[in-house]
């Protein structure tokens, strides 16, 4: 930290990036088969126990199907997605809005093509004085009434971000569907700098997201959804897999029991429980540390909790799902 030159952050993520559509790819928008239209939030809590003030990341989203009567064997999917997170001490404070628009067409019977993009809006801001600087430092602890020779051309930065992506579903059977996708993040590379410089230091590189999932009815009460997840931005790289099960409580899956279990290359171990009742669905996972962070934070990584709705247009209950259901 004190003889660090250049630092290297990271996009906002989640751990339960199945349950996070829209930031994961803009393609996903209105990329629903088992339902008309859904709004998710999302709340991360991370290192908490070794952080008076903890990174905080939460988010709300929505998106919907159009024109499905109207287009033939395709539609289109409008969505957004609010973002807001608080990182540190240092009152490092990002505010995102992206509106998201995608098209699916129908290849044949049982696949289905789609793309789509978004554009956002981001907001970010900091405040200097609780921030703490090397020549603040006396050989013994940080004297903040000792003058730094940091200066900051902006408090608060403004700018647009742009997203696309690509996916592709194949569902043979109607107790088989698989489903991958790609996209990048930051297509415009935008200028994020809080010293005005004109380097590229100062833009975003471009972030890539990878991943393949499947449904799987493997009897009659149990549906399992294995994922794979990677990303890759400048020299940082996240690769996630594991699976989900379904466990039907009830005669036509109005109550489901939701368990989980994944694993973060190198970095944590995410145990998922949840429960869903008539099309809503409530999850929370645990990121138990297992890289060698572990020795300072106990092991204890991240909360992460969200809920997730769907549903269908009135009159349209009966449609055809095309993912296996119970």
């Amino acid at each position: 930290m004190f003889s660090g030159i250049i630092s290297f952050g990271q996009d906002l993520h989640f751990s339960q990036f199945f349950n996070s559509p829209l930031t994961t790819n803009p393609a996903n928008t209105g990329f629903i088969p088992d339902a008309d239209y859904r709004i998710g939030v999302n709340y991360r809590n991370q290192w908490s126990n070794i952080l008076s003030a903890p990174y905080k990341t939460m988010s709300v989203y929505g998106d919907a199907q159009l024109f499905r009567d109207k287009l033939e064997n395709g539609w289109l999917g409008l969505g957004g997605v609010l973002l807001s997170d608080k990182a540190g001490s240092g009152g490092l404070r990002s505010d995102k809005f992206y509106g998201s628009i995608a098209y699916h067409q129908m290849l044949g019977l049982s696949s289905l093509l789609s793309a789509g993009f978004n554009l956002g809006y981001v907001s970010k801001r900091i405040d200097p004085s609780a921030l703490k600087f090397p020549d603040q430092f006396n050989g013994k602890f940080f004297d903040a009434t000792t003058a730094t020779g940091v200066q900051f051309s902006n408090l608060s930065i403004n700018y647009f971000d742009m997203q696309v992506g690509l996916n592709y579903a194949y569902f043979p059977k109607e107790d088989i569907y698989i489903n991958a996708g790609y996209s990048i993040h930051h297509v415009n590379k935008p200028k994020e700098s809080f010293f005005g410089d004109n380097t590229e230091a100062g833009k975003i590189p471009m972030r890539h997201i990878g991943f393949v999932n499947a449904i799987l009815k493997v009897n009659p009460r149990v549906i399992i959804n294995p994922n794979i997840y990677f990303t890759t931005q400048q020299r940082a790289m996240e690769i996630s897999g594991g699976i989900n099960a379904n466990y039907n409580l009830s005669e036509f899956g109005e109550t489901q029991l939701i368990a989980g279990l994944y694993y973060r290359y190198k970095d944590a171990l995410i145990p998922t429980i949840g429960f869903e009742t008539k099309k809503t669905a409530f999850t929370f996972s645990y990121d138990v540390t297992v890289s060698p962070l572990k020795t300072f934070n106990n092991y204890r990584g991240a909360a992460e909790f969200s809920i997730v709705k769907k549903g269908f247009y009135p009159g349209n209950s009966d449609r055809q799902t095309l993912c296996p259901k119970f």
